[in-house]
């Protein structure tokens, strides 16, 4: 009964490196999806399963960081698409 309670702690004091903050990530979507160069690969059927099924590409939308260079870089929109065809094209 210990061993369950300290991990059940430890959980809870350490959130788990692999959870994906879902409200964010379709947050960023919606912010995204108001930019043409976006709206064409989101509504692309070819990807557009991937925004909701594929792990890292989720893991990649839910960075602040990105997002904000995707909107201001096209630099980083190409980064982005290139990605998107890596994990599409697996």
């Amino acid at each position: 009964m210990l061993e369950w309670a300290a991990e059940l702690l430890f959980s809870i004091i350490i959130p788990q490196d692999d959870a994906l903050d879902t409200k964010k990530i379709d947050r960023h979507i919606a912010r995204l999806n108001q930019f043409d160069w976006f709206k064409q690969i989101y509504t692309d059927e070819s990807y557009h399963r991937s925004f909701f099924v594929n792990r890292k590409v989720r893991w990649y939308l839910q960075s602040s960081l990105r997002v904000n260079r995707m909107i201001k870089k096209e630099k980083a929109q190409r980064r982005f698409l290139a990605f998107l065809d890596r994990q599409v094209n697996r």
